[in-house]
């Protein structure tokens, strides 16, 4: 009985968090873009990130997944699904692979930043796989740099959620006595 409620209890979380993901997708998508065209400050991956500081890869994946389905099907825009999919599913494996290999030598806010550039990246590069227009390449400067200062943002996000939520909420979500091992 123990196990079902823990699922529960996880999906529930995750559910959340995907919401919350989901929230901020719109609410940046109401903005004008920063600097080059489409660009975001991605403050929707600071939910991804804590399922994955949370639980695990496949979780954050969940979440980036379901996450960009949504937000492209409420933005109208199916096939922006490509890019945004493609980029968070590589910019999650990079966090996933840094976050279980070399964490804490390397900071969060160090792995964040990481992962937006090549985020930022990966959906440039789709972009001029697809549209065969590889002017586009000279928006990769301005990409990373972009990259540089959203994944900071977002990895300081994340962590003033770990350092400023009470202890007693993650032991509540992961039936453990203290913060994620993780942080």
């Amino acid at each position: 009985m123990g196990t079902a409620k823990n699922a529960a209890k996880k999906i529930a979380v995750l559910g959340i968090l995907t919401g919350l993901s989901l929230v901020a997708f719109i609410i940046e998508s109401l903005l004008p873009p920063l600097f080059v065209p489409g660009a975001k400050a991605g403050l929707a991956n600071v939910f991804s990130l804590i399922a994955l500081i949370l639980y695990s890869p496949a979780e954050a994946f969940a979440v980036v997944a379901v996450k960009t389905f949504l937000g492209a099907v409420y933005a109208g825009n199916l096939s922006s699904m490509l890019y945004s999919f493609t980029g968070g599913v590589v910019s999650m494996a990079l966090s996933s692979a840094l976050m279980y290999s070399v964490y804490p030598k390397v900071s969060l806010a160090a792995i964040s930043v990481a992962a937006a550039v090549l985020h930022n990246v990966t959906q440039n590069v789709v972009f001029v796989f697809l549209s065969g227009s590889f002017l586009m390449f000279a928006n990769l400067p301005y990409l990373a740099l972009l990259g540089v200062l959203s994944g900071a943002v977002v990895g300081a996000v994340t962590l003033f959620v770990f350092k400023c939520v009470p202890q007693s909420v993650f032991e509540k979500l992961l039936n453990k006595t203290n913060k994620p091992d993780k942080l």
